[in-house]
């Protein structure tokens, strides 16, 4: 069954004023789309059309590039859609709190680290909050649409949260002011939903 753009959970207007209709229109409807279309081109009649993309990311290294960029857009696309909500919860609880504490010291200290993760990423990218096999936490970045489940992440990680740092993210309505866009994304996180994945990933 081929890939598919997954249904936002939220209207396109319901993230403003932090991310705006537009970008979330073309963002989404458009750009992801694009993924979505040319990763099944790439695998139209390969074994690997019916694949998981999770399966398909943990060997990206056995794919063409065309794979790895249009498997890891959809994917961290379609993550990012999940962890961002109207109403974002303004901070972890539960076990995952306890995690954050544990390996950055405050929650604060962890926003410092991820949104560094984010601004210092040169070019496009996305930052990451990832479980590592450890069972600890870790913040990292990776280039264009890679990302820790690869098995070429230098990061490798079961990713909780990812941030969309490609210009097309932000350029509407940040410009070039990529922190104050990093600023902005902490009012849409919806923590529940990255426990979930914390719990899940666990």
């Amino acid at each position: 069954m081929a890939f598919e753009l997954p249904a936002l959970a939220y209207a396109t207007d319901a993230l403003e004023p932090h991310i705006d209709k537009m970008t979330m229109e073309i963002h989404h409807g458009k750009h992801h789309q694009a993924y979505v279309d040319n990763l099944n081109k790439a695998l139209a009649g390969t074994d690997s059309a019916n694949a998981k993309i999770e399966d398909i990311l943990k060997s990206i290294s056995k794919f063409p590039m065309p794979v790895r960029n249009n498997g890891g857009g959809h994917y961290n696309h379609s993550l990012y859609w999940s962890i961002m909500s109207p109403n974002g919860v303004g901070s972890p609880s539960g076990d995952l709190a306890k995690a954050i504490d544990s390996a950055f010291g405050t929650f604060d200290a962890f926003k410092q680290k991820f949104a560094e993760a984010g601004t210092t990423r040169f070019g496009s990218g996305w930052a990451w909050l990832c479980l590592k096999a450890d069972g600890t936490l870790c913040v990292c970045s990776t280039p264009n649409q890679d990302n820790p489940l690869m098995d070429i992440a230098e990061c490798p990680g079961t990713p909780l949260l990812g941030m969309d740092v490609w210009e097309h993210a932000y350029y509407l309505k940040y410009q070039n002011k990529r922190p104050d866009y990093i600023a902005a994304f902490w009012n849409v996180v919806n923590w529940t939903a990255v426990a979930e994945r914390f719990a899940k990933a666990k």
